[in-house]
């Protein structure tokens, strides 16, 4: 197989580093160096930003039906050139293309359209005389160069869902993808600029250095940010001195709540897919299971059977169910809170990484936690579950809002008024009943506390990248 070759997009051109630097990319289904992307510096920071000012006068001043027309046009062409960017996603992550393309792919095009339309349809208070003899009207206006920092988890679908809402309010943008995945983002830079004005979209790609570099240049707006905890505190800290706005996607640590009147077959069959798909490395993965004392044996039970037959593999085996973590270091990182792991706890499935090449690991459940386990406290991102009991409805809130994280939960439940009590009380972004996981580009995604805020999706996303202006005549 030929080797990827990633370029940065700066102004509509392709273009290594002005230092010639590159960081190799390693496949992680087998370990072995793949290609190479630039590892871009000050210079090309510069240069992408100089790009993005330059086309930010004439972008902001399209209509909105001319920005919906662009977008529209670029959801075709990502359409046109699926196996392109599936080959690119394949490459970088290692992840199952039949899944890749049957659930992301889709999800990201009907992002890009969802956002060609909301670009025509700004929400606000209606020009009156709220006070006698004086006009007041509403402006939205886009904040200006934006720069977007972009995981390796879900790197296209990450990448849309900063890149779409930012264009589609009048914004331009300067990416950095994460620097194990970038090739699909690069990819999507280049399929873009066939319908926007050089400059609108830039993508440069690097390490955390050039993110740094990127937060603190003094010519960006806005920081948009989905990553770690601790990225998104770092981020914060570097982009203070300028008072730059910040949207913030950071991690999650999901609880599920199981009743005892749950559908145990439905859940258990659920969640043992949810839980493990793309290896767990998803901010909204349903890693902590709350169940009921009364079914939390039955539940662990069938739990942990179902989760045995979750298996990984490379890209090419077609009985795979995901694929590997990203990297030496986040295997390490899993297989590290797997070997601390208190006597009181116990793992009832799986819990070891095959004996082959690349960064493989076992669909696994651990029972017996406690709350204050490091386990439990921190978010895992692999294909690890935690299963607790719990003994009512309170204690079941106390233990899923007991984490510095607040991104998501479900409930499993027939009492709907248990569900719409849960809803309320559940101190998340997103609440799921019956369900999980499931993303719709018309409705918010984001959290609170730890997990950040602002949000990504939906009228309340697009809203984000703009900025209100009162003019009264």
């Amino acid at each position: 197989m030929a080797e990827t070759l990633v370029l940065n997009h700066i102004g509509g051109s392709d273009l290594p580093a002005s230092s010639g630097a590159v960081l190799p990319l390693v496949d992680p289904a087998t370990g072995q160096v793949n290609g190479s992307a630039p590892l871009s510096g000050g210079e090309d920071v510069e240069a992408a930003q100089r790009a993005a000012e330059a086309a930010f006068t004439g972008w902001s001043a399209t209509t909105p039906a001319e920005r919906q027309t662009a977008l529209l046009r670029i959801a075709d062409s990502i359409e046109r050139r699926a196996d392109a960017l599936v080959a690119a996603e394949v490459g970088d992550t290692g992840k199952p293309p039949s899944l890749f393309r049957a659930d992301e792919l889709p999800a990201v095009i009907d992002t890009v359209r969802y956002f060609a339309g909301a670009a025509r349809n700004l929400p606000g208070a209606a020009a009156a005389e709220y006070t006698p003899g004086r006009t007041s009207v509403l402006r939205r206006e886009p904040v200006g160069v934006c720069a977007q920092i972009t995981p390796w988890n879900y790197p296209l679908m990450m990448a849309v869902w900063k890149i779409a809402p930012a264009l589609a309010a009048g914004n331009t943008v300067v990416l950095k993808p994460s620097d194990t995945t970038p090739a699909s983002t690069a990819l999507l830079a280049r399929i873009a600029a066939e319908h926007l004005p050089p400059g609108v979209l830039n993508v440069v790609c690097g390490d955390r250095d050039t993110g740094r570099a990127l937060v603190v240049h003094p010519g960006i707006r806005m920081v948009a940010l989905t990553g770690s905890v601790r990225a998104g505190q770092e981020v914060a800290a570097a982009a203070a001195p300028d008072l730059k706005r910040l949207h913030l996607e950071l991690g999650g640590n999901a609880p599920v709540l199981v009743y005892d009147d749950a559908d145990l077959d439905d859940a258990v069959e659920r969640l043992s897919a949810l839980s493990f798909y793309n290896a767990g490395q998803d901010c909204t993965a349903a890693t902590r299971i709350l169940v009921h004392e009364r079914v939390h044996d039955a539940f662990l039970d069938a739990f942990a059977r179902r989760a045995a037959l979750r298996v990984p593999g490379a890209p090419d085996d077609g009985n795979a169910d995901f694929g590997p973590l990203n990297s030496a270091a986040q295997l390490a990182t899993v297989r590290g809170l797997l070997e601390r792991l208190p006597a009181h706890a116990d793992v009832v499935a799986g819990g070891g990484a095959p004996a082959r090449p690349g960064f493989f690991h076992e669909a696994t459940v651990v029972a017996g936690v406690r709350q204050e386990d490091e386990i439990v406290q921190r978010e895992v991102f692999g294909p690890v579950v935690t299963v607790q009991a719990f003994t009512d409805e309170e204690d079941a809130l106390r233990l899923a809002n007991g984490v510095p994280q607040g991104l998501a939960a479900s409930v499993w439940t027939r009492d709907h008024d248990r569900a719409m009590r849960a809803g309320r009380a559940l101190d998340t972004g997103i609440v799921w009943v019956n369900t999980h996981g499931t993303t719709v580009s018309e409705m918010p995604h984001g959290g609170v506390r730890h997990s950040g805020h602002g949000s990504d999706l939906s009228l309340t996303g697009l809203l984000d990248y703009t900025q209100v202006k009162h003019v009264m005549l």
